[in-house]
């Protein structure tokens, strides 16, 4: 399975237009969209290889999240949700695409940026819409050994987790550097409370007593689509609580599960943490049961769940 590939597409979507890709040039001095208020948003696209249909997954709700952190920065934007849908959809098609497909919409303040600390509310953007063959972050079938960071993680009152910003980013970067120098694959950040709350890029869940358990969107998580999707499948095609607390760090030491879940990671096990193997090290059947069911729905396999899905070759909705 191809998990992640260098290759760039031959189009991008920019401000209105596709374009050849190496034409989407800024000048080194236009930081605005590695900057302070940058913000972007992530979507993933299955290809069904017996329908040859290519299929994007929850681009709706990914596109609500996407103006909700326009709004946040409050930067002046004239598209609406049906004009970035199509936007996507009419790329993708530029790119003939056959395989996974990962879809990275991101906006910024136009033109040089000389004062980074500026705010200038309703400044004129750019929007650019990016494209690249994408499976998975890492092998679905791999299992993740991670360990508490010492690093906290941001929160509302200081960087809200919520608005998808680029620069919120850095805060799960130094995390994960950690994690890495100390051993670990990955690591789960605790919130200023000292109770769970996510990892760099995806966010927790864990398994106790035949409940799934979530921390709630006010302990510094991004409000995940993918989370969202697992609640629904967990209650829906499992019969399984999903139910959404406090949780406090040493109930993972507890847990008889442990997982990660998020657009580029999908549904991705813990095998340890801090060490202290989660249940006998093994993914747990609620995880692989999740996960067998997260891939059937994106690729089109379940019709039940076809109204999540936006088809780019054909008509089907």
């Amino acid at each position: 399975m191809a998990i992640y590939s260098e290759e760039v597409a031959d189009y991008i979507w920019r401000n209105g237009d596709i374009i050849p890709w190496g034409d989407a040039l800024i000048h080194v001095n236009s930081v605005g969209h590695a900057s302070v208020a940058g913000v972007f948003e992530g979507i993933k696209a299955y290809w069904n290889d017996d329908e040859q249909q290519l299929y994007l997954f929850r681009m709706r709700e990914h596109m609500q999240r996407f103006l909700q952190s326009i709004r946040m920065v409050r930067f002046s934007f004239p598209y609406s949700e049906d004009d970035l849908c199509s936007a996507v959809i009419d790329l993708i098609r530029a790119n003939t695409y056959r395989c996974g497909v990962y879809v990275r919409p991101y906006i910024f303040q136009k033109g040089m940026v000389r004062e980074l600390l500026q705010a200038v509310p309703g400044k004129e953007t750019e929007l650019v819409i990016d494209s690249w063959p994408f499976d998975a972050y890492q092998d679905p079938d791999s299992m993740l050994h991670v360990g508490i960071s010492s690093w906290v993680r941001i929160s509302d009152h200081i960087m809200p987790p919520r608005l998808k910003a680029f620069s919120n980013y850095q805060n799960g970067r130094l995390a994960a550097m950690e994690a890495h120098v100390n051993g670990y694959d990955w690591p789960i950040l605790l919130d200023d409370a000292g109770k769970v709350s996510e990892g760099p890029g995806a966010c927790l869940l864990l398994v106790r007593n035949n409940t799934v358990i979530a921390p709630p969107v006010t302990g510094g998580i991004l409000e995940s689509v993918t989370r969202d999707t697992v609640k629904v499948l967990v209650e829906t095609e499992l019969d399984i609580p999903f139910i959404e607390r406090i949780v406090d760090r040493t109930e993972l030491y507890l847990a008889d599960e442990v997982f990660f879940v998020g657009t580029g990671w999908e549904i991705k096990p813990v095998a340890s943490v801090d060490r202290l193997p989660v249940s006998d090290g093994k993914p747990g059947k609620i995880t692989t049961a999740v996960q067998k069911l997260y891939r059937s729905v994106a690729e089109g396999r379940k019709e039940r769940y076809m109204h999540w899905l936006s088809p780019v070759y054909s008509t089907r909705s």
